[in-house]
């Protein structure tokens, strides 16, 4: 098992530049360096970062079809259906932090609800040997990365369950929402200061 967890851990490390925060909930996540490296004074290798999943779960389900059930018969046109994803990070001691996925899907067809989906998905997840300049990346990039496949089930069969076909997510870039959001804040902090 540690050797799966090694190349998530490298593929972390390797990218430093890619961002992950999947939307404005990011400013909150105060992700602390962990367990730093021995400086190189010729002691030995450098400890190898790596990252695991100490565990997951879900926090929050909420389905809800208001419109039933006529909203199940055949409609003359297919709903428009809205994706909101959001991803939080807290450090729960020196080198663990909880993940939060937050995906919210609302279909509506003539300004009527057809349903509303609420999904609050967890993992608390191990990161050590982490540069500081890389650890807010890794624990929203790559924590959510790993916890997207789980989530995305759960919401199909909430939909499945509530009488509508699975509603399958496509994946998600977490990266490119990261640095839309560190760009956003740097933003926010120039405007500030003007």
């Amino acid at each position: 098992m540690s050797k799966a967890s090694k190349p998530a851990a490298k593929k972390a490390a390797e990218k430093p530049n890619n961002g992950g925060d999947a939307t404005a909930k990011a400013a909150p996540v105060k992700v602390e360096p962990m367990a730093a490296a021995a400086p190189a004074t010729g002691e030995g290798p450098k400890p190898q970062p790596s990252m695991r999943i100490l565990g997951q779960y879900l926090k929050d389900l909420s389905f809800e079809n208001p419109n039933a059930p006529q909203s199940l018969a055949p409609q003359q046109s297919q709903p428009e259906i809205n994706i909101a994803v959001n991803v939080n990070a807290r450090n729960i001691n020196a080198n663990d932090l909880e993940v939060e996925l937050h995906l919210d899907a609302k279909a509506t067809t003539q300004g009527k609800i057809v349903f509303a989906a609420e999904l609050l998905y967890a993992g608390t997840f191990r990161l050590e040997n982490f540069p500081a300049n890389v650890m807010h990346a890794a624990a929203l990039i790559e924590c959510p990365r790993m916890l997207f496949p789980f989530a995305r089930q759960i919401l199909a069969d909430a939909t499945r369950n509530g009488g509508f076909p699975p509603l399958m997510l496509d994946p998600i870039d977490f990266a490119a929402m990261y640095q839309k959001r560190m760009l956003q804040q740097q933003q926010e902090r120039a405007a500030v200061k003007n």
